[in-house]
């Protein structure tokens, strides 16, 4: 068995572990700090077209999708405990909207959001083609992944080059030190019980991508522990000389 495996099939146990009680778990916290509205505000301004959501768990986004112009979500997930969670919300998020179709002439929204749930390893998303996606999402998923850097690299991979990277996070506080020392004091803990280290330095991840694409919208919430973030893949000289022209 390969290190990377092990440590795959770790990530597995733990999320599958948490799974049942993780939505309710966070579901008051999430409310209480506004981090559901800013789901929706990143999704609905910005996500449209085929999308693809890396880490998305038990499908917490799939409201704020069905909101947005996103047309098809491909949602990826590691944990089989937690995808069969969004499939049972996707079916139930379907049914409603057919409900709604039925008894309201005013939807705005003239059609549904197609999704499909599937098991698998963001850091390695060898069954997405290159260029094939409108919209690339991950919420509060970098601080989970053994390798964020490669999670992102693929994100970026898969991007059209027009297309959108919607990133909503934790991190370290750059202007809170209190905050961050904080952080760092229970990260070991938190991890544990979790999966999540949340003291991970996202500007620093970011920035070994910088060369692969651009930061179009940087914004920090909860003290600079919370980033929002919307890049698209940087232009490459080839398209830049046909621009030029």
């Amino acid at each position: 068995t390969t290190l990377r495996s092990r440590k795959s099939d770790r990530r597995v146990q733990q999320f599958s572990h948490i799974a049942s009680c993780y939505d309710q778990a966070i579901g008051t916290d999430e409310f209480l700090l506004g981090i559901q509205l800013l789901r929706r505000i990143l999704l609905t301004t910005h996500a449209s077209g085929t999308c693809l959501e890396v880490g998305a768990g038990t499908g917490r986004n799939i409201r704020s999708f069905q909101a947005s112009k996103a047309q098809r979500v491909l949602m990826v997930e590691l944990s089989p405990k937690m995808c069969a969670q969004a499939q049972e919300k996707v079916q139930s998020a379907m049914e409603e909207h057919k409900q709604n179709q039925q008894y309201s002439s005013s939807n705005n929204k003239t059609f549904a959001t197609q999704f499909v749930v599937k098991q698998g390893d963001s850091q390695h998303l060898d069954f997405c083609p290159t260029h094939g996606f409108d919209t690339v999402v991950d919420t509060f998923g970098l601080c989970s992944y053994q390798d964020p850097v490669q999670v992102l690299r693929e994100m970026i991979r898969v991007c059209k080059p027009n297309g959108k990277i919607l990133l909503l996070e934790h991190g370290r506080s750059k202007s809170w030190t209190w905050v961050t020392d904080w952080l760092d004091k229970y990260a070991a803990e938190h991890a544990k019980n979790w999966g999540c280290v949340w003291n991970r330095d996202l500007d620093a991840l970011l920035a070994k991508v910088e060369d692969q694409v651009d930061i179009t919208v940087s914004s920090r919430y909860h003290f600079g522990t919370t980033y929002y973030v919307v890049c698209q893949p940087k232009k490459q000289e080839k398209e830049l000389a046909l621009e030029s022209r």
